[in-house]
């Protein structure tokens, strides 16, 4: 297992306890270490990649289809994230200046694409796969439904900041045994594990990969659970956990 990190102003490299091993080159692709050893402490963190698309699933948790009275969809359901919605750890989000009403967290593993992928089978997909990473996907929730005509998915979803990832990708995980905690300004809000999921992680990775081309970099967020909440203190702490990845820390501000 390694944990790979992004710095400012764009540099990365493999953690080793508090310290980056600093490398160069292809994060995805044969890196190189150059010798260069910085705190941690010392770097301001960045989103560690930098998609060009990140995925989203919606409906993908039984736990949560079940309270929503929702049933299992026979096929992925997913919208896609503005790039400019992308932000890493630390970040303050704040409210956008042209809506007024509830914002939500939700905690959720975030699949990182290694090597191009198209049309895979699962066992293609489960290779093409990096690693694992934290995602925050907030969300302005009243806009989803506001229009009957159409649903605002990607306008609901992609304002500035909205689309929190990090503080790591973690390689060498089995997904499977892993949980999501979310903790919303000091408590738990929600704690659910990844094999509640509707599709699997090499099943949602082969099916996308047939609808479009996945590329280096990519992100795949595989849907919440319950527990999702409006953020509404003033100033809102936000922190998503999974073991072995780490803690995604973030603020929003009303």
């Amino acid at each position: 297992m390694a944990l790979w990190v992004r710095f400012a102003p764009n540099r990365f490299g493999q953690l080793d306890g508090d310290t980056i091993v600093v490398h160069t080159g292809d994060m995805f692709n044969h890196p190189t270490e150059t010798g260069e050893r910085i705190p941690l402490a010392a770097v301001d963190l960045l989103a560690p990649t930098r998609p060009t698309k990140m995925i989203a699933l919606w409906n993908n948790f039984r736990a949560l289809a079940t309270k929503l009275g929702q049933a299992t969809p026979p096929e992925p359901l997913y919208f896609l994230k503005a790039a400019s919605s992308f932000a890493g750890p630390g970040t303050a989000v704040h409210r956008p200046a042209s809506y007024d009403g509830k914002v939500v967290f939700e905690g959720e593993l975030g699949i990182v694409i290694g090597h191009l992928c198209s049309n895979a089978t699962e066992a293609q997909a489960t290779s093409a796969i990096f690693g694992y990473t934290c995602i925050n996907d907030i969300t302005a929730v009243d806009i989803l439904n506001r229009d009957a005509s159409f649903a605002q998915w990607t306008r609901a979803k992609s304002f500035d900041g909205f689309g929190l990832m990090g503080p790591a990708i973690a390689t060498g995980l089995d997904p499977a045994t892993l949980s999501i905690r979310t903790i919303l300004n000091g408590a738990e809000r929600q704690n659910y594990p990844v094999s509640d999921m509707v599709f699997t992680v090499a099943k949602l990775v082969s099916l996308i990969s047939g609808d479009m081309t996945l590329e280096p970099g990519d992100v795949i967020c595989c849907g919440t659970s319950v527990g999702v909440g409006v953020m509404k203190e003033p100033t809102n702490t936000v922190d998503v956990t999974i073991d072995g990845i780490g803690t995604l820390k973030a603020t929003y501000i009303n």
